[in-house]
């Protein structure tokens, strides 16, 4: 596990599907973004057995404001966990879960997830509820985008991304996933 500094969502204006319409939004990204089910079972649907999770980091942080804001919290720290999800080699999504100390209490089996999916995970378990997705584009500058992009030998403007508030039993998590450019290619 790495320490680093929690990333600033501070200035990113995240907007509820309504607003999603209005947004400049590449064609074949739209249905990744706004389709139904969990994301994991849709890119194995599309990618068959050239599907794949990989951890890439779990690293302890500060919570900003912001996602104290989102996660409706008053912890101070929590765990950061990031995981790129493959189609052929190429890194489809990057997705990273903010989970709270006091969630990590009272659930401390998440720190220990592996290279399993969060979202199949939980869906196996009672007292589950997800918020609605919000959606933004993050610029390249974001902490979030630095991280999806680290060993990228193209580096875009920015990225897509959706994010949800999942509480298990009451216990609130931050589940953000990025479209990276390969998304749809394969």
């Amino acid at each position: 596990m790495s320490s680093s500094n929690a990333p600033s969502i501070a200035s990113v204006q995240w907007q509820p599907a309504e607003r999603l319409g209005q947004l400049a939004v590449d064609a074949h990204l739209r249905p990744w973004l706004i389709g139904k089910g969990l994301l994991t079972q849709r890119l194995k649907a599309a990618c068959g057995a050239r599907f794949a999770l990989r951890v890439v980091d779990y690293w302890s942080g500060r919570l900003s404001a912001a996602h104290r804001a989102a996660l409706r919290t008053e912890d101070d720290a929590g765990l950061f966990r990031d995981v790129e999800m493959f189609c052929d080699e190429q890194v489809w999504v990057f997705g990273q879960t903010v989970i709270p100390d006091s969630t990590l209490s009272a659930h401390p089996w998440l720190a220990e997830l592996g290279d399993s999916a969060l979202g199949e995970t939980l869906s196996d378990l009672s007292g589950v509820e997800r918020s609605a997705y919000e959606y933004a584009w993050l610029p390249a500058a974001d902490a979030m985008v630095l991280r999806a992009l680290r060993g990228a030998e193209i580096k875009p403007a920015g990225l897509w991304a959706r994010r949800s508030r999942i509480a298990l039993r009451g216990a609130p998590m931050l589940v953000h996933e990025l479209f990276l450019p390969a998304m749809g290619s394969g």
